[in-house]
C-alpha cells in the first residue's frame, strides 16, 4: 500500500482549488485593511502543505518503528523552536528563552501524560499527543515573548525606577513577566473552558473519527487540554524568566 492509496482524485483537486481560493480571500482582505503581511499567508499555507504531505509519507511507516517516532518528535521540537525563535530575535536571549521554551514544556508536558498513565504507551499515542503539546508550546513561547517585549515597553519607566533603586533586572521585570505569562496562557485556558460548549476541537474530532466512542473522545480531549495548558505554563515561565534577565529595555518592534 503507498500513501496516497484512497485519495479521491477530484476530492484532491478540489481541496487545492479551495485552499487557494480561502488564500486569495486572506491576502485580498489584509490588503484592504493595510495589514502587512507580505506573502506570509501563501507561503505558511503552502509549507504547511509540504511537510504534512512529508509526514504523511514517513508516518506511513513510522507506526512501526519506535526509533522514527522519537526521530520525527525531535525533527517538531528543532522545527517549533527555531520558528519561535525567529519570532524573538530581535529581544536580548530571544533565541534561547524561545528553544529553552519550547524544549522544556514540550517534555516536561509530554513525559508527565505518559508518566502518568493517562493514555497507553503507543507509538500512535506518544506521536499525537507530543506533536499537539509541541505545536502549543510553540505558541506559548512566541505569544510570551512578543508579549514581554511590549509591556516591557509600555512598562519603562517602571522597570528603570526599579533599577534606579538597585534592583536586579528579574525584579525590575517581574511585574511585566507575570502579565506577559496571564496574556500567553489566555487563549488556552478560554479554549478550555468553552470545549463542548462553544468549540469540538480537533482531538476530540479525531478520536470519534478514528472509532473511539463519545466518551472515550472527550477523555482524550480532556488529557490534550491539560497537557496543553502544561506545556503552555512552564513554557510562558521558562521565555519570561530568561528575558527578565535582560539588563537594558528591549528594543522597538
Amino acid at each position: 500500500m503507498t500513501w496516497f492509496d484512497g485519495l479521491d482524485p477530484m476530492l484532491f483537486a478540489r481541496t487545492l482549488v479551495g485552499i487557494a481560493a480561502m488564500v486569495a480571500v486572506v491576502m485580498l482582505l489584509l490588503r484592504w485593511a493595510g495589514v502587512h503581511l507580505g506573502v506570509q499567508p501563501v507561503t505558511a499555507v503552502a509549507r504547511a502543505i509540504g511537510q504534512l504531505g512529508l509526514a504523511s509519507v514517513i508516518l506511513s511507516g513510522a507506526l512501526s518503528m519506535p526509533w522514527l517516532i522519537a526521530a520525527v518528535l525531535l525533527l517538531m521540537l528543532l522545527t517549533a523552536s527555531g520558528t519561535s525563535a525567529g519570532r524573538l530575535r530581535g529581544l536580548p536571549g530571544g533565541r534561547e528563552a524561545a528553544v529553552l521554551g519550547v524544549v522544556t514544556g514540550g517534555v516536561v508536558a509530554t513525559s508527565a501524560v505518559l508518566a502518568l498513565g493517562v493514555m497507553p504507551l503507543t507509538s500512535r499515542n506518544v506521536l499525537a499527543i507530543g506533536g499537539i503539546i509541541i505545536g502549543n508550546a510553540m505558541t506559548a513561547a512566541t505569544l510570551a515573548g512578543r508579549h514581554f517585549r511590549t509591556l516591557a515597553r509600555e512598562r519603562s519607566g517602571e522597570v528603570e525606577a526599579w533599577w534606579g533603586l538597585g534592583a536586579t533586572s528579574p525584579i525590575a521585570y517581574a511585574q511585566v513577566a507575570r502579565e506577559a505569562v496571564t496574556d500567553a496562557m489566555i487563549p488556552n485556558l478560554d479554549q478550555t473552558r468553552s470545549t463542548g460548549v462553544v468549540t469540538l476541537p480537533g482531538a476530540f474530532i479525531g478520536a470519534l473519527f478514528g472509532g473511539a466512542s463519545p466518551l472515550e473522545a472527550a477523555r482524550f480531549q480532556v488529557v490534550v487540554l491539560t497537557a496543553i495548558m502544561l506545556a503552555q505554563t512552564v513554557t510562558a515561565l521558562t521565555v519570561t524568566r530568561r528575558l527578565s534577565r535582560m539588563t537594558r529595555l528591549p528594543a522597538e518592534g
